[in-house]
């Protein structure tokens, strides 16, 4: 496959669903017209992506597939029914996550499980990582910010419209959050990331998404199914020396469940070993990524081929 054939069929090549200007507008209808009244409206949109979207409906497909063959529940096994509820759980994630944005979010609705008591460390002098993932709200990093600890949390995204999204979050409201776009881990952008740790600002990155452009790459068995993985949050904790830590947040009912896990308190490496110790990590993180994903099967929101992006670098 040619590099423009595999960068236009590569989830970052995709054309992003909806401007900056229509999110300001949903923004805005939401805070007016109120959740309840804006809600038959995107599920019509997200409707329209579910009927109209081959490739996306054959990529929940598939990872509705994979689940039920590594976890050997035939409940799981896909049906037209099942991948329809997993647009619909995408369409109320994306409401949730404005009202995360607009501070609409009451903490009575998070479940906290920290067994490592890890949210203590929000106050700590220097930050630490999280490492989130596509599964569930990863949003939700700015409701654990306000918990009784106002900390800045730094969201890492390969978004080139980083900046327009930042003013939408002030504008919401959400004054303890930013996104900091990394396309590449060059010196600058390392130095200013050690520099927020050293601040005691946290980072939040995702684990599951390969950017286009400037990405190490692992293979990870994921689901019982070869996948590609991102090298980034990994390399980041060896080269920032920071503890890595898990981050997922997953909604049963009208409660949100944040778990909180420390997963890394020191990634090392010897010359010429780098990538085999970050190959362990990206492996330990698939491992524990599936598990999560069978507590809450239909928040998986990768509406791509995920098991196909190893296949075209």
């Amino acid at each position: 496959m040619s590099d423009k054939a595999a960068a236009g069929s590569h989830w970052a090549a995709h054309r992003e669903q909806g401007s900056f200007a229509l999110m300001k507008l949903t923004a805005w209808a939401v805070r007016l017209l109120g959740r309840r009244a804006m809600a038959p409206l995107l599920y019509l949109i997200v409707l329209y992506f579910y009927l109209f979207n081959r490739s996306a409906r054959q990529s929940a497909w598939r990872y509705q597939q994979n689940l039920a063959a590594y976890s050997g529940r035939a409940d799981l096994a896909p049906n037209w029914r099942s991948v329809y509820h997993q647009f619909m759980a995408f369409a109320d994630a994306l409401l949730d996550k404005l009202d995360v944005w607009g501070g609409r979010l009451r903490l009575d609705r998070l479940v906290l499980h920290d067994s490592a008591n890890l949210h203590a460390d929000l106050k700590a002098p220097r930050g630490q990582l999280l490492v989130g993932s596509h599964l569930g709200n990863l949003e939700i990093c700015r409701a654990l910010a306000e918990m009784g600890r106002k900390v800045r949390m730094n969201v890492l995204v390969h978004t080139r419209h980083a900046e327009q999204f930042n003013r939408l979050l002030n504008e919401s409201g959400a004054n303890n959050l930013r996104l900091i776009q990394v396309s590449e881990l060059d010196p600058a952008i390392m130095m200013e990331l050690s520099h927020r740790l050293d601040q005691g600002e946290w980072l939040a990155i995702a684990g599951d998404r390969v950017p286009l452009q400037g990405a190490r790459i692992a293979t990870a068995d994921f689901l019982g199914q070869p996948a590609a993985f991102p090298q980034g949050p990994w390399l980041l904790a060896g080269l920032l020396q920071c503890p890595a830590n898990l981050l997922f947040c997953l909604k049963q009912g009208e409660q949100f469940h944040v778990h909180l896990e420390p997963f890394a308190d020191c990634i090392e490496w010897r010359r010429g070993e780098r990538d085999a110790v970050v190959q362990r990590w990206v492996q330990r993180y698939a491992d524990r990524l599936a598990a999560r994903c069978l507590e809450a099967p239909l928040q998986w929101f990768n509406f791509y081929p995920f098991w196909d992006t190893h296949e075209q670098r």
